[in-house]
């Protein structure tokens, strides 16, 4: 017998005596489902979406296709959709006029500014659901910059902290559920519990944006919100994307601040760093599906090179597999027509 036949006899004996055959639970879709190990639902998910001053109006944002710009009577008129379909949370974004922009973003803690008549009106319209309201400067101010600059250039920590406690404490009284300071100035978590917890709003909660990098990704969120920063950019206070113990160093903080959710922006590219962070700590887990992944799969699906239901559903999963307890995404609205 040549040794060719020996190989091939030796092949047929292995194939023949397996025990342990993984493919047996994959033969049909019923006992996939059953054995699967990672399960996204509408729970898992949060709506990110963008109200401007107005009336009537719906505007399609050109870099973010099927996402808009709405004016507060039409989404009202959305939200009530999106909660008869599910969605149980909402993270809300301001498009700030020029007129009304500052060097200081003043007017983030308006009483009657955009984003807390917008809570009011949502509260009233839909009570049940949450909504999450931003915590960052920047589309308030005229440099596009998350905090205070000084005549150097330089983002100034502490001054904007104070800023941003304020404007905090306007969007509670308006009646938001979750403030998420999303500007990564140190510090800004503890001050905002304090002033919080100081004036009554013991049960706000806050969504830190704990581990957020200077990420290439945002492209598409700075054109929703024309606030791209006119100068510089933000590596001085959003992480480097090559760190990862950091993140663990920012969410450590965070949490002994006070927050009582974390997250990490962008996720799609930050797998390892979701992952890692679930391990360290037992609060729940965010990860923001942001405007640039979502463009990357708009752009693909348009030009017709990938199966576009099924990518969204994939790219979800897979921030679930990492460790994500929740999701801002702006698939949201689709992924709850594709559940239905």
């Amino acid at each position: 017998m040549t040794s060719e036949n020996l190989t091939s006899n030796n092949a047929n004996q292995v194939s023949t005596n397996l025990i342990l055959r993984p493919r047996r639970l994959r033969r049909t879709a019923t006992l996939r489902r059953m054995v699967r190990e990672t399960s996204l639902s509408l729970d898992d998910l949060i709506y990110p979406m963008f109200v401007m001053e107005g009336e009537e109006q719906k505007v399609e944002i050109a870099s973010m296709p099927g996402c808009y710009r709405y004016t507060l009577d039409l989404l009202l008129k959305e939200i009530v959709e999106v909660y008869q379909l599910g969605i149980g949370a909402i993270a809300l974004f301001p498009v700030i006029p020029e007129a009304k922009k500052d060097d200081t973003g003043s007017e983030s803690y308006n009483s009657d500014g955009l984003v807390q008549r917008t809570v009011k009106a949502i509260k009233q319209a839909v009570p049940e659901i949450l909504v999450i309201t931003d915590v960052a400067l920047d589309p308030f101010t005229t440099h596009g910059h998350d905090g205070i600059v000084d005549e150097k250039g330089v983002i100034l920590n502490d001054p904007t902290v104070k800023v941003l406690v304020k404007m905090a404490l306007s969007q509670a009284a308006a009646g938001t559920d979750m403030v998420a300071p999303s500007d990564m100035m140190d510090g800004r978590v503890g001050a905002i519990r304090q002033a919080l917890d100081a004036e009554g709003y013991v049960d706000v909660r806050i969504l830190a944006y704990s581990a957020k990098y200077a990420s290439a990704y945002y492209g598409p969120f700075r054109d929703a919100l024309d606030s791209a920063p006119r100068f510089g950019d933000k590596k001085t206070y959003q992480m480097d994307a090559a760190n990862a113990r950091e993140a663990i160093k920012e969410v450590a903080l965070d949490i002994a601040e006070g927050a009582d959710i974390v997250m990490v922006k962008p996720a799609l590219a930050y797998l390892d760093i979701i992952r890692q962070v679930k391990d360290y700590t037992h609060l729940p887990v965010a990860a923001y599906n942001v405007s640039g992944e979502y463009a990357m799969i708009k752009a693909a699906a348009q030009n017709g090179w990938i199966d576009e239901k099924r990518v969204i559903l994939e790219t979800l999963t897979s921030m679930k597999r990492a460790g994500a307890d929740l999701i801002l995404t702006y698939f949201a609205k689709e992924v709850a027509l594709m559940l239905i």
